[in-house]
């Protein structure tokens, strides 16, 4: 029986950790200049996170870890994948890799960020730094 996202997992620990610390310190990079906490302005933690991916080369080298992770779940990927979507997105919690494998949607989130709502609908959602990276996998 296969367990692919047990398998991506277990290879993003083994063989990606500097990548994840990369995505780390390039978050730390984008929250330095805050004021408070928080900032509600997603557009502007997706903007500074990529050009900072881009600047220390990380970007380039998230779809040669999403081949690497889905050639760990024993599948292939129909194509080469690019640094840009479908493949890699970077949005305003970090970036995403996603594939499509025989069994579904590979999804790999790397969570630097996390989205803080208020209890009054009026106020925009916030985006904190969360201490670390969060790596979370799912086939959808």
């Amino acid at each position: 029986m296969s367990y692919p996202v047990r398998d991506a997992r277990r290879r993003i620990q083994d063989e990606h950790a500097a990548i994840v610390e990369g995505i780390d310190h390039c978050a730390d990079r984008v929250a330095d200049p805050w004021d408070t906490s928080r900032t509600t302005d997603s557009d502007a933690v997706a903007e500074r996170l990529r050009s900072a991916l881009e600047t220390t080369g990380l970007l380039e080298r998230l779809p040669l870890v999403l081949s690497d992770v889905v050639a760990a779940t024993g599948y292939e990927l129909p194509a080469q994948p690019v640094a840009a979507p479908p493949y890699v997105v970077v949005t305003s919690r970090g970036p995403i890799l996603r594939a499509t494998i025989e069994p579904g949607r590979l999804v790999v989130r790397f969570d630097a960020f996390e989205v803080v709502r208020d209890d009054d609908p009026d106020r925009s959602p916030a985006y904190r730094r969360r201490s670390g990276v969060d790596v979370e996998l799912s086939l959808e």
